[in-house]
């Protein structure tokens, strides 16, 4: 089956060949190449200078969104996305600790140095099929080792946030991280605040999607980095007890429809309260201090209000369907209407587990919502403050007190009329 993404590389190459120049592929889609997976995008060098590749592709195509570090942007066709070109260079001092002060124009073989990792410091050359490595790359990728290129301190002086990106390689692909690669994380580790926290949060949100996450979190506590990318899971990390209890919940933790088919990822906010009910319910935290919990690390990892908001309506409901067989028909439809009701089902499956209690509550859950069509569920409300102003009730405190009471007697089949509802409020209101 063609790929669109990599037909339109092959033809950036080709095109900048033609034209006189080097091209090859660069860095993590020739890794992937090489480990038999598609690439979700490709990276092209090569030694046209900027103002060589807008002249070969026309300024209607490319975008100078990095032409001092010599990175050109050429958009490629519907469905072939876009393809930066970078010309090979050499990388001055790194005075912000994310990008280089000055570049210089280079070799391949010098450029190879520049890059972060041995397994992302690979060329390969589509058209003549032919890998170019100067690092050492195809060594330890087939040994599944992530090694940093040159001395490690130094590649993580330029980068700080590479420290942490050691840890996601060496988790999402289950390699082993290099030992001296780890020291200098370890030595370092203390320095990652100064990275962006949009850019620490991004890192985690690729973990923690990842079907490796608990290694990924065992990985950052082994080399030091969980106090700066978790500092609230230090309760948890006291009792290892508890600490490969979280470990497990990760392990186990993966769609919200895993009880009714194949194993998908979860969504990230999934993945984060899975983490954060780790600290939760080792503290028995009350509902305000779940809220300030999440507010906190949202914060702090700039996360977005969607994200926030969908992780603290998991935490704050967590326990709210335990024992689920003896709730009422109310209680459960609820909760069960909600938008993230199969994520909070996932949730309560991996802590059960966890736990070593069967997933009864979980399962139970699943079934119910499985066989309860979405107008039983969640059925148009029977009446409206509205309705009981128009009844001659009087707006007051206990309008949303018997509104709820309405509404459950709705959902429990107790009535099923808006007659019935405004019988009931009568009642009520008597």
């Amino acid at each position: 089956m063609s790929d669109p993404k990599r037909d339109f590389a092959e033809e950036v190459v080709r095109r900048l060949v033609d034209e006189g120049h080097t091209a090859l592929w660069a860095g993590g889609c020739v890794r992937d190449f090489l480990l038999g997976r598609r690439p979700k995008d490709y990276d092209v060098a090569t030694s046209a200078k900027p103002e060589e590749v807008r002249r070969v592709f026309g300024p209607r195509r490319t975008l100078s969104v990095g032409e001092s570090f010599g990175v050109i942007v050429v958009l490629g066709p519907k469905g072939a996305g876009q393809i930066e070109v970078a010309t090979f260079r050499t990388d001055g001092s790194y005075g912000d600790g994310r990008r280089p002060d000055s570049v210089e124009f280079s070799t391949p073989e010098l450029d190879a140095q520049r890059r972060d990792f041995t397994i992302n410091g690979m060329f390969y050359d589509p058209q003549r099929q032919q890998v170019l490595d100067f690092v050492d790359g195809e060594r330890d990728l087939a040994a599944g080792i992530i090694r940093a290129i040159g001395r490690p301190q130094a590649r993580m002086e330029e980068d700080k946030l590479r420290m942490l990106r050691a840890v996601r390689f060496a988790a999402t692909f289950d390699f082993q991280l290099d030992e001296v690669t780890a020291d200098a994380v370890r030595e370092m580790a203390g320095q990652l605040p100064v990275v962006s926290a949009e850019r620490v949060g991004q890192e985690l949100r690729r973990m923690l999607v990842d079907p490796h996450r608990h290694r990924a979190l065992q990985l950052c506590r082994e080399v030091s980095l969980l106090p700066q990318v978790f500092p609230e899971l230090s309760s948890v990390t006291d009792c290892d007890e508890d600490w490969q209890r979280l470990l497990s919940r990760l392990r186990l933790l993966t769609g919200p429809d895993s009880l009714d088919g194949p194993a998908t990822s979860p969504d990230f906010p999934l993945a984060l309260a899975a983490v954060l009910t780790g600290i939760a319910d080792l503290k028995s935290l009350a509902s305000v201090e779940v809220k300030s919990l999440v507010l906190a690390c949202g914060l702090r990892l700039r996360l977005s209000n969607e994200e926030t908001g969908a992780t603290e309506w998991l935490m704050l409901h967590r326990d709210t369907l335990q024992n689920a067989s003896q709730r009422t028909a109310a209680e459960l439809k609820r909760t069960l209407a909600e938008p993230l009701a199969r994520d909070l089902i996932e949730l309560m499956r991996v802590r059960s587990l966890a736990d070593g209690q069967p997933p009864s509550d979980a399962i139970f859950c699943a079934e119910y919502l499985r066989h309860t069509a979405s107008e039983v569920l969640n059925p148009p409300s029977l009446i409206s403050g509205h309705d009981l102003i128009q009844a001659g009730l009087r707006p007051g405190p206990r309008f949303k007190q018997m509104l709820d009471t309405i509404r459950d007697a709705q959902l429990n089949g107790e009535i099923a009329t808006r007659d019935e509802a405004l019988a009931l409020a009568g009642r009520v209101m008597s």
